[in-house]
């Protein structure tokens, strides 16, 4: 909270909640051993990697419910929970008492505060009250990216099974859509672009990863990506995101469709997703700044083709 600078929100007591259910991630990074090298992974990474190697469906995390609550209790789930990655990983060096330490001034700091709650009921109560309130829950990272992806639900499934909301209660699916595309790290990426063009759209675009700082990978907008997407979340409406990126560019591309061994498919085929190739539809440019464009109607007139032609490609509407 400190380092997020949370603390120094006028009323955040008030605003934020931890869930009893949240599980407890430890924070430092390890070298630990791969079978490709050495490899740098968070131990909350290596802990899941065991958890969906454990075939006898042993549950070993912990969460703040037991951070919360009896910090002895804690304190062996803990050391078995570090003996159990020691025998997977060896060379993963954890000091114990070091850790436990921390952990018994978070459990302290969490208790003054009151912060945790049973956060399943504080959102019923909140949709299902006297007076019923709107609770607005943010998505992260994407939807077709496995399995170089977080292990959490990143589809709109995530908020049932991340926040406990009924299925009910989920009203509108807004879909946030980058203008064009970008990915960090590994994995297939149908329409990057390793040019000059790739590198502009980073550089205007401040594509970096949040964490690691690492260079995005970039490429023109590819429309399967969204069809996909929007069949599996629903969208109600689109968001359109950094579309002032492409004030500047002499050509605007938008890919349409995929073909393999030059033949057209309908769908991604995720055994051969890295070898497909992509169609692609020229728009007209604008070569105008939209940056202080706050209405639709205001925005340079080749502009709104762009959103219009993605709405009719997805089928979804754009609002945002």
């Amino acid at each position: 909270m400190e380092k997020n600078s949370i603390t120094k929100m006028k009323g955040w007591q008030r605003r934020l909640i931890i869930s009893e259910r949240a599980h407890v991630k430890y924070q430092d990074r390890q070298l630990v051993n791969g079978t490709k090298g050495d490899l740098v992974f968070d131990f909350h990474q290596v802990i899941e990697c065991i958890r969906e190697q454990d075939s006898a469906g042993v549950r070993n995390e912990l969460r703040i419910a037991d951070l919360n609550d009896n910090f002895d209790d804690f304190r062996q789930k803990f050391v078995r929970l570090v003996q159990l990655t020691t025998v997977q990983f060896p060379s993963l060096d954890v000091c114990i008492e070091s850790e436990l330490q921390k952990y018994k001034k978070y459990a302290e700091k969490l208790t003054s505060l009151g912060l945790v709650c049973n956060t399943v009921r504080y959102l019923h109560d909140a949709l299902s009250g006297p007076t019923p309130k709107n609770v607005l829950v943010e998505g992260a990272n994407g939807t077709f990216t496995y399995p170089y992806v977080t292990r959490n639900n990143c589809s709109v499934g995530g908020v049932l099974t991340g926040l406990g909301i009924n299925p009910r209660r989920v009203s509108h699916i807004i879909g946030i859509v980058k203008a064009y595309e970008t990915r960090v790290g590994d994995g297939p990426f149908p329409t990057e672009l390793n040019d000059e063009i790739g590198k502009t759209l980073r550089k205007i675009g401040h594509e970096y990863g949040v964490t690691t700082g690492r260079p995005r990978r970039c490429g023109w907008l590819d429309i399967m990506l969204r069809k996909y997407s929007n069949a599996v979340n629903g969208f109600t409406k689109l968001a359109l995101a950094k579309f002032d990126v492409l004030d500047t560019f002499e050509e605007i591309k938008i890919g349409v469709s995929y073909k393999l061994n030059d033949t057209a498919i309908q769908d991604s085929l995720a055994s051969k997703f890295a070898q497909v190739e992509v169609d692609y539809e020229v728009l007209p440019r604008w070569k105008e700044s939209i940056q202080n464009v706050t209405e639709f109607n205001q925005l340079p007139l080749n502009a709104p083709k762009y959103v219009q032609r993605i709405e009719e490609l997805v089928g979804v509407p754009s609002k945002y």
